[in-house]
């Protein structure tokens, strides 16, 4: 009874929220911003429990002396990252010194994590042409076309280039992706219905 309550108030809020999109309506807009509102709440509740749940997870590793490299990390990371913003007088994310850790620290992470992408690309394409030989090398010639239309090149030529690649941005490429957000959209909407509702095998 509890389950069939709670998902019915769920699919009822999602549906608000769907139909002010497509009916432009004053009572029906304040609606869906008041439940917005409230979805933002409970994702920063849940963030903040989130982040309670992993220091208590890794100090309790540290006093089990488990992972204790690890564990120091993580909380060392997590305290540079949330001490900046949440110390006295701190602006938030516009802070001096929470710009500082963005630049100094994030940046260059994320910049590394990247920089790893390439050779695991290679890996990737030589063990694809062993296995899909032709799909693989479709793949790469689309990905060598980009690479060759983003390249810097000056004068005539680079303007010819640089047109050819806003064209296969804003059309071939953004029309995949509209394709994969809208399956991947309608996807998740029927699978989270199915099991709000009760009505996925695996939940039986």
């Amino acid at each position: 009874m509890r389950r069939s309550i709670a998902a019915a108030l769920t699919a009822l809020a999602g549906l608000v929220v769907l139909v002010d999109l497509a009916i432009a309506n004053p009572a029906l807009g304040g609606l869906a911003g008041w439940l917005n509102r409230l979805l933002v709440l409970l994702a920063a509740g849940a963030g903040v429990a989130g982040a309670l749940m992993l220091v208590v997870r890794h100090v309790g590793r540290l006093a089990r002396r488990e992972d204790q490299l690890g564990s120091v990390a993580v909380l060392i990371g997590l305290g540079l990252v949330l001490l900046p913003g949440l110390a006295p007088g701190s602006t938030g994310a516009d802070g001096p010194a929470v710009r500082w850790v963005v630049a100094a620290l994030l940046a260059p992470l994320v910049a590394a994590v990247l920089a790893l992408l390439f050779p695991l690309l290679l890996v990737a394409a030589s063990r694809g042409l062993r296995l899909r030989a032709r799909e693989t090398a479709v793949m790469l010639a689309a990905a060598a076309a980009v690479l060759i239309l983003l390249l810097p090149v000056g004068g005539q030529a680079g303007a010819w280039l640089a047109s050819a690649a806003a064209w296969v941005r804003d059309v071939p490429i953004a029309a995949v992706f509209r394709g994969l957000l809208i399956g991947v959209a309608a996807t998740g909407a029927l699978t989270a219905a199915r099991i709000l509702l009760g009505s996925d095998a695996s939940h039986d």
